[in-house]
Parts: structure tokens; C-alpha cells; sequence
């Protein structure tokens, strides 16, 4: 078993792995066998944060059902964070995109509590921000729900600098319960969150959960600059994702493995390990569909850089 490391989340009591799994995959490109499969590596691994949200899966919904069945038993072991707040197709009613409402949030909640098959979600996440809704009527929701014991933590993701702050001072004057977490998506070749975002989280006690640590798999390792895809890897799959290939940062990638390489790691080690020692990171939320993903990230994480190592790291990538 990978020796696994815990943190707080932002200045929350909510402690979670150092690692955590994306569940996008579930419901669309794992079946319930391959689910159970990466949620039984995950929890020999040590990890304990599940992420998933209410429009993942091949039909929206799909990921929270098979979660919510393959931890039967297990609930009280695990962090179940879940998102609302994207278009479910119509699954909750009419929105009119209002989903940031206290109409649509009492709905969403209660779909996922029933897919989930539990009585509470430990992060519940605002999706995206809801422009047409104050951000007040959406905190005043939430912070019903976790007074009635349905939810236990906030986080939100895809919010802006500026939309962490309104919300943490709206909150704070309204006396609502406050967003402990921030989903962005962030990796050693996608750091646009550095300018505003890793600020507003550190200023206001926010957990940073970055989503696409990998870069689709960039920095993984398995591919190369002038190689094509591996026939069974996601960047292989279709137009979009050769275009994302053909327009790969090789000359950071290529440098972030001659970093490693002088240190005795792997590209995937710098990946996991170097964003997690990044400020206000507190779980770095990795995709998987096969057990040896899920261990090999487990794995990655628990390097972690010293002083001296971030230094280089920075050089390398502000090069």
C-alpha cells in the first residue's frame, strides 16, 4: 500500500488524501466492474476523496449511480464530493439555466443523495458560476443544506478570482456557511489559475483541487513529440485530442522529464508530486480507468519536493 498523506481542506476540519479520483470516467468509459475496480485500488492506496458531479457519465447521473452502489458498505470510510450546477438535460426540472437557484439546487441536491445512495455529500461543489443568480440566494441554499445535515462542506469550481472573493464576503457579512474549496483546473503546463486564483484561495482559506493534472495525459510519459498516440490512450480517440497532441507544450514536457530524470523520478512523479507541493493545493483530483492508474498516481504523490527541488521546478517552468 502507497503511504498515503492527508490534509486539511483550506482552513476546514475536512481532512482528505493528498491524491484524489476524478470519477469522470464512471458510467461512460468504465462499466460498474471497471468502477469497482479503480474504487477498490483507490482505497488500498489510501485514498480517500471521491469527486464526481451530476453530469458525469454517459447519461448524466451515471457516475453518482455507480458510485454510490460500489461503496455500499463503505460510506463512512470515504469523502464524497459531487457537483451541481451544468445542464442535466433537463433531469431536474426546467431551469431555464438558473441553476444556481434555491429551486434548482433543492432538486439537484436531492437527486444526488438518492443516486449516491447516501444521506449526505461531504463536498458539495458549485459547478461553474450561475451569472443570472446573486451569489447570496445560491449561499443561503447551501447553507440551509448543511444545517439540515445533508451536506457537510461547500467547494465550488471554475469560479474566477474575483468571484472567490465576492463569495467568501458575501457569506461572511450574511453570516452563510463559506466555500472551503476551489476546482480549477490546473497542471505543470496549464497555470492560468497562478495569477488570480491560488491568491484569492490562499487570502480567503481555500483548499485548491485541480482537475486535469495530467494535461490528458502529457505528462504521463507515454507520449512523444513526433510519435503518435498509443492506440488505447485517450489522446488517440479522435480529432480533438490529436489536435491537443499536435499542440502539446513538448518544450516544457520534455524539460519537466529532464527534471526529473536528475532526480531519479518520473515524469508522472513531477506531475503529481510538484503540483500537490504547489500553495493552497490540497488534493490533486486524478482521472483513472484501470486499478494500475489509480496505484500509479497514488504512488507519484507521495514524493514530495523540497525547498531546493520547488526552486528548480520554478525555473523550469518560468523559462
Amino acid at each position: 500500500m502507497t503511504e498515503m498523506t492527508y490534509r486539511r481542506l483550506g482552513d476546514s476540519g475536512l481532512v482528505v488524501s493528498a491524491v484524489g479520483i476524478g470519477c469522470n470516467n464512471f458510467g461512460s468509459r468504465i462499466d460498474l466492474d471497471g468502477t469497482r475496480a479503480v474504487v477498490e485500488a483507490a482505497l488500498d492506496s489510501g485514498i480517500n476523496l471521491f469527486d464526481t458531479a451530476d453530469i458525469y457519465g454517459s447519461s448524466p447521473g451515471g457516475s453518482e449511480e455507480l458510485l454510490g452502489e460500489v461503496l455500499k458498505g463503505r460510506r463512512d470510510n470515504v469523502v464524497i464530493a459531487t457537483k451541481f450546477g451544468m445542464d442535466m438535460d433537463g433531469r431536474n426540472g426546467p431551469d431555464h439555466g438558473a441553476r444556481g437557484a434555491r429551486r434548482y439546487i433543492m432538486r439537484a441536491v436531492e437527486a444526488s443523495l438518492r443516486r449516491l445512495n447516501t444521506d449526505h455529500i461531504d463536498l458539495y461543489q458549485m459547478h461553474q458560476p450561475d451569472p443570472g443568480t446573486p451569489i447570496d440566494e445560491t449561499l443561503a441554499a447551501l447553507d440551509d443544506l448543511v444545517t439540515a445535515g445533508k451536506v457537510r462542506y461547500l467547494g465550488n469550481s471554475n469560479f474566477d478570482g474575483w468571484q472567490l472573493a465576492d463569495a467568501d464576503w458575501t457569506a461572511r457579512s450574511r453570516g452563510r456557511t463559506r466555500f472551503i474549496s476551489a476546482q480549477n483546473h490546473y497542471s505543470l503546463v496549464e497555470r492560468g489559475v497562478e495569477a488570480e486564483v491560488i491568491p484569492a484561495c490562499e487570502r480567503f482559506g481555500l483548499g485548491l483541487l485541480p482537475f486535469f493534472p495530467l494535461a490528458n495525459g502529457l505528462l504521463t510519459g507515454k507520449y512523444k513529440r513526433g510519435e503518435s498516440a498509443p492506440s488505447d490512450s485517450r489522446l488517440a480517440s479522435g480529432a480533438r485530442y490529436a489536435a491537443r497532441l499536435a499542440a502539446a507544450e513538448w518544450d516544457t514536457i520534455e524539460a519537466l522529464e529532464a527534471y526529473g530524470a536528475e532526480r531519479g523520478l518520473s515524469l508522472l512523479q513531477v506531475a503529481i508530486g510538484g503540483l500537490a507541493a504547489q500553495p493552497a493545493v490540497t488534493s490533486v483530483i486524478a482521472g483513472a480507468t484501470k486499478a494500475d492508474q489509480v496505484r500509479a498516481n497514488a504512488a507519484a504523490g507521495a514524493w514530495s519536493p523540497d525547498a531546493d527541488d520547488l526552486a528548480a521546478l520554478r525555473a523550469v517552468l518560468d523559462s
